[in-house]
């Protein structure tokens, strides 16, 4: 259905680019692509330009909601949230064998699938994340089951069946051929879906999961069929170490030697990466999920995710549920804004007896609300290598977005002030949201212009 929004618009152009229209709209063909934004004010030459666009509905959005693009998930475990907040005080290795393999193993079971995975999907809507790229298990079946929920519900997705064959319990690891044929079926049965809205991805658990015969086949299925690649690096020191000790390279060669790192690869955490990875992931182009939740939680370290945008990667926020202890992005963005004022302390300020192991940088800045809500939509999109379709308000993107309220609770009733510009009113509004609002201010949800949380 063709709409038009009008009302107040913000989204992001580039990391430091910051729009907003307080005064503004937004129009939507039938195909749920955005054929028009800008100020009001040019609405009316705008329709005159366009003369095929015939608006079914137009809404008003009132002076305690704005328009945001919807938020995207680079990094989420689906099964995991069934064991969401447990285990978070144990190391990375720990936290895996005691509470995440014995967890994932259960989702052999197909009628625990659909009833998990519908309460994930319905629970990531309704915290306003439109794109999610989605670990499953290394159940072929129940992964699929995932992705039918997803397009059942709306949601737009990358959907991995997990891959390992090593470094795993007994009751949870799959032969190299099992496991490699199992993507391949996968894979293809997800392209029988016929959708633009769920998409594979090839799913190396992590490196030491998996042995080098199956990381290069997984490098060939995703050559073959062009396909997206999703895997977690750097996350912890001892993980490193044991990566280092397997495959005698770096973390990062041991995905590239295999032809896994790609302009269509997002890597999670990417805390300990050394100057010459970063290198590696600028040649190919490859992109980080920057998940500062379980980063802490799991006690892997502090990412510097402004010295990768430096050197010109791509980021993107992931949940790492259950590794975070929310499946909100909304949260990730505190968390990631957390995480780089913690890092400001560390770079800045004499701490006493801290034993400082960090080079002092007085020039450091961390990251502000409008560069943390750009990670948030935008920066994901390209972490995912679908920032041409969706993830800021451009013309010829997909409308998926949210309709935020501020006169609800937690908000407590925010009222913009007359004595103040309307510019300053909006950023207020959006500050109020960002740093103490939650899924309650999130009225409405559209992807592709559909409405999916209503």
């Amino acid at each position: 259905m063709a709409n038009v929004f009008f009302g107040q618009i913000i989204h992001t152009k580039s990391f430091n680019e910051f729009e907003i229209f307080t005064n503004g709209f937004i129009a939507v063909d039938q195909k749920g692509k955005i054929v028009g934004v800008g100020n009001e004010s040019v609405f009316d030459e705008w329709v005159t330009q366009h003369t095929n666009f015939k608006a079914v509905a137009v809404e008003r959005l009132t002076k305690n909601q704005f328009l945001i693009p919807g938020f995207i998930d680079c990094h989420i475990h689906a099964p995991q949230v069934a064991q969401i907040g447990l285990g978070l005080d144990m190391p990375l290795l720990d936290w895996l064998n005691t509470y995440t393999f014995p967890l994932e193993a259960k989702y052999a079971d197909q009628k625990f699938a659909e009833e998990t995975y519908a309460k994930v999907v319905e629970n990531t809507i309704r915290a306003g994340t439109t794109l999610a790229s989605y670990f499953g298990t290394n159940h072929k079946e129940s992964t699929l089951i995932l992705a039918k929920e997803v397009l059942r519900q709306g949601q737009r997705a990358l959907i991995g069946k997990v891959c390992s064959n090593q470094n795993s319990p007994d009751f949870y690891v799959e032969t190299t051929e099992m496991t490699a044929a199992g993507t391949e079926e996968f894979v293809k049965e997800i392209q029988k879906l016929e959708t633009d809205l769920v998409k594979p991805t090839i799913t190396p658990r992590f490196a030491l999961s998996c042995s080098k015969e199956l990381m290069n086949k997984l490098g060939e299925i995703a050559h073959k069929n062009d396909l997206h690649i999703q895997s977690h690096i750097s996350e912890s020191l001892s993980e490193i170490d044991f990566v280092k000790s397997l495959y005698n390279t770096s973390y990062a060669e041991a995905y590239d030697n295999a032809g896994l790192l790609t302009p269509k690869t997002v890597m999670a955490h990417a805390v300990h990466l050394e100057d010459e990875e970063i290198t590696l992931f600028g040649k190919r182009g490859t992109s980080v999920a920057h998940c500062p939740a379980s980063n802490t939680m799991l006690s892997s370290g502090f990412c510097d995710v402004l010295r990768l945008i430096k050197n010109g990667i791509k980021v993107g926020l992931g949940t790492d549920v259950s590794g975070g202890n929310s499946m909100s992005i909304q949260d990730a963005i505190l968390r990631a804004l957390d995480v780089s004022h913690h890092l400001e302390f560390v770079k800045k300020q004499d701490i006493k007896g801290s034993g400082r192991l960090v080079t002092q940088d007085h020039t450091y800045q961390p990251l502000n609300y409008k560069q943390a809500i750009f990670l948030a939509t935008l920066g994901g999109a390209e972490a995912l290598a679908m920032g041409d379709i969706t993830g800021n308000f451009v013309v010829g993107k997909y409308f998926d977005a949210l309709i935020v309220d501020t006169s609800k609770y937690p908000l407590h009733n925010y009222q913009p002030s007359d004595s103040k510009a309307a510019d300053l009113n909006l950023l207020e509004m959006v500050q109020k949201f960002i740093y103490v609002g939650d899924d309650r201010n999130i009225s409405r949800v559209y992807v592709s212009g559909n409405q999916i949380k209503k």
